[in-house]
């Protein structure tokens, strides 16, 4: 079975989650500039409310096999300090049915199940 994780980090955390990635043999990960709010509502400077925080959003596809330790690699990563703090962001993980290549038309989630 094949795994997306979509994880929403700090844009200035993301270069340094892409290298962890690339590092530890998963270097197929698609970035968006995506903007967004978490439980506390966006952020407060005198009198205006920022209600839009600007993230980066990074999506991979990796077999169920690797899922924790691709959530770890990214954790360590985007996690400010040791400890983390509000905003440092989300990770989503998700079932993905199919996965093709379109220059070959190969389904790789079937060829990982053979694989396994």
């Amino acid at each position: 079975m094949m795994i997306m994780v979509r994880a929403i980090v700090r844009p200035e955390k993301a270069d340094a989650v892409l290298a962890a990635l690339m590092d530890n043999g998963f270097p197929a990960v698609t970035k968006y500039s995506v903007a967004g709010r978490g439980k506390q509502r966006g952020i407060k400077i005198g009198e205006v409310t920022y209600d839009e925080i600007p993230k980066t959003m990074l999506v991979s596809v990796v077999k169920d096999t690797d899922k924790d330790f691709v959530i770890n690699t990214i954790m360590d990563a985007a996690r400010s300090g040791s400890k983390g703090a509000f905003g440092d962001g989300k990770i989503f993980v998700s079932e993905v049915e199919d996965v093709y290549t379109i220059s070959s038309g190969i389904n790789e989630a079937a060829s990982a199940e053979e694989d396994s």
